[in-house]
């Protein structure tokens, strides 16, 4: 009994120490003697604050909270992640490649597709504002601009109307007048119907390649055995010698207007 007791606390020490010891250098490291004096903030909507200054940090709290639905329906995220997302679904592997991964893809050729626009945002908002030449309205204006023009390329005109035929309102002369509260859903549904065309494009040679394996099976007489187990090793073949994921890739990247 007593060397049980001694291999339970063998065990609990070896487990208590990792999770204890990153607390105690954190202690450490904060003490007095050691004169690390940590980083403080305070927010004074009070006495003291300018008033337009603190609806500024307001207001850029909130662009940060929507950065993430910015980040997936103003970019090209959305048309990638769903070409992605067809192109799993037409060869028949429900979970290969994972969520994770296709979602971690799109963001990085998001980020290749975005290059020229973010590069546009930084040099003309973000340098500027963190240089405090600029104010932070200006700099989200900035912000809106270069999205903006990314938006406008991508975006059909029939989308945009759809949104003056159910205001009943006039549509202006040129896209630059659109309202961005027009322009980003009629950019989201553009993206939606482009990337349901690509997705339809790619569903076409695997949807041939299982009719022809269900044909062969119901000749044979196979009638209990399901198409989809035979002709997914086929799919799997042609999609590899083809190189499918240099072809979708460059098809998704070659669909956005420059």
């Amino acid at each position: 009994m007593d060397a049980r007791f001694k291999k339970f606390l063998k065990t609990l020490a070896l487990v208590l120490v990792p999770l204890l010891l990153p607390a105690l250098v954190f202690a450490q490291a904060a003490s007095p003697a050691n004169n690390v004096a940590l980083p403080g903030m305070s927010i004074n909507f009070g006495q003291g604050a300018n008033l337009v200054d603190s609806i500024e940090v307001l207001l850029l709290f909130t662009v940060i909270t929507l950065a993430p639905s910015i980040l997936i329906l103003c970019t090209s995220f959305t048309r990638i992640l769903i070409v992605l997302s067809f192109m799993r679904q037409a060869i028949g592997t429900a979970n290969m490649p994972p969520n994770q991964l296709l979602v971690g893809f799109s963001l990085f050729l998001s980020l290749f597709v975005m290059q020229p626009t973010g590069e546009r945002i930084y040099n003309k908002a973000i340098q500027p504002y963190m240089a405090k030449t600029i104010t932070t309205t200006v700099a989200i204006d900035e912000i809106v601009l270069g999205l903006r023009s990314f938006m406008q390329k991508q975006v059909r005109k029939a989308d945009i109307g759809l949104f003056y035929d159910v205001t009943g309102k006039s549509a202006p002369s040129t896209i630059d007048d659109v309202p961005i509260h027009y322009l980003i859903p009629a950019f989201i549904i553009s993206e939606l119907k482009t990337s349901f065309q690509i997705g339809f494009l790619l569903y076409i040679p695997f949807l041939i390649l299982d009719m022809v394996v269900a044909s062969v099976l119901m000749a044979m007489g196979m009638m209990m055995l399901p198409p989809v187990v035979i002709s997914l090793p086929f799919k799997l073949l042609l999609f590899v010698l083809v190189d499918g994921w240099q072809l979708v890739t460059g098809s998704i990247l070659r669909s956005f207007n420059p």
